[in-house]
């Protein structure tokens, strides 16, 4: 038996009686096509059979139609909702993901080739730490990238991120209300550019309220390790009034230590406040005070400035910096003078 003929682009277009072009408009999102025409080229097309070849139309607009998103090991819990989200968003410009974890920062120069290998229109870094010379080596390539979650100015380079130092800042406005007296800041991990940005805020907040060499502690983000570098602490030092933690993962894995293992109750003994907004910060046990990032703002941001630099290779870098929202949960005690 023979195989049957694959149907093409020039097949539909025959038997609507429109134009070639007229089809490929009609499978390219964002082109302009009468209803009249849209309709006639979907009935004849799901008539025969007929499905956009993704090759054929990358050899003609010179896309791939693939973006990759660049994931780092030590990414936030909700990292999930974000790629969930970008993913959404470039799905309705007609695009797809192309994902890459980012185990270690020696990682990145591995993963660049293979992003040379698939052509991918831009990408998007999430989570990632990206240097000077590694934005210089995509603008050579031509690929635009945006920075997701980090402000980098000084790299010239495409970003998104939340307002880190308006929504520290009301942290710890809101501790020194409270009449809090003593601090400890526990940051993430030393090569994340979100948590040195956070840390170095927090120092910033606190000192100019008199605070001045207030002690650091780091982990790296995550639940455990927020337990494991305050037991090891706690055991030469006493608990301050208030842990500024570096994000709500760690916020939680304090406020679980304090209860279950140091015996102290949050936030009779010890406040503890948080940054990003995580669906468990409010779960009943934990009700955290922190600040909720506007993730649907922030990726939709992400999508459009890379659709905008795909689009138009001439356009000039652009941060968008989006404000958080302060959420006032029962993790912090308000302490009379």
């Amino acid at each position: 038996m023979a195989k049957q003929k694959r149907v093409t682009s020039y097949d539909v277009a025959r038997e609507a009686g429109v134009s070639q072009s007229a089809v490929s408009r009609v499978f390219r999102p964002g082109f302009s096509v009468s209803q009249k025409t849209r309709d006639k080229v979907l009935e004849t097309a799901n008539r025969m059979g007929y499905k956009p070849n993704a090759i054929a139309r990358m050899l003609i607009t010179q896309q791939s139609g693939m973006v990759a998103v660049i994931l780092s090991s030590m990414a936030n819990e909700n990292y999930p909702e974000v790629l969930s989200q970008i993913n959404q968003n470039l799905a309705e410009k007609g695009k797809r993901i192309l994902l890459f974890t980012l185990d270690k920062s020696d990682d990145l120069s591995d993963i660049m080739e293979q992003i040379w290998t698939f052509q991918v229109d831009g990408v998007i870094a999430l989570a990632a730490h990206f240097e000077s010379k590694n934005l210089k080596q995509f603008a050579k390539h031509n690929v635009p990238v945006v920075l997701y979650n980090r402000n980098a100015p000084e790299a010239n380079a495409n970003s998104v991120c939340c307002n880190h130092e308006q929504g520290i800042k009301q942290l710890i406005d809101n501790l020194i209300d409270y009449n809090h007296k003593s601090f400890l800041i526990m940051s993430g991990p030393t090569s994340s550019d979100v948590a040195n940005e956070r840390r170095e805020i927090a120092e910033q907040k606190l000192a100019k309220h008199g605070y001045d060499n207030v002690p650091i502690i780091y982990g790296d983000f995550s639940y455990d390790s927020a337990r494991e570098i305050l037991r090891d602490w706690a055991k030469d030092n006493p608990l301050p009034d208030a842990i500024v933690c570096a994000n709500d993962s760690m916020a939680i894995g304090v406020i679980d230590e304090c209860r279950d293992v140091l015996g102290k109750s949050v936030p009779d003994d010890v406040s503890v406040v948080g940054f990003d907004g995580l669906t468990a910060s409010k779960w009943y046990n934990y009700q955290l005070t922190t600040i909720k990032q506007p993730l649907e703002q922030l990726t939709k941001a992400a999508v459009d400035i890379l659709i905008e630099r795909i689009e138009n290779s001439d356009a000039l870098p652009e941060t968008r910096v989006l404000s958080g929202t302060f959420i006032e949960g029962k993790s912090v005690k308000a302490r009379s003078e």
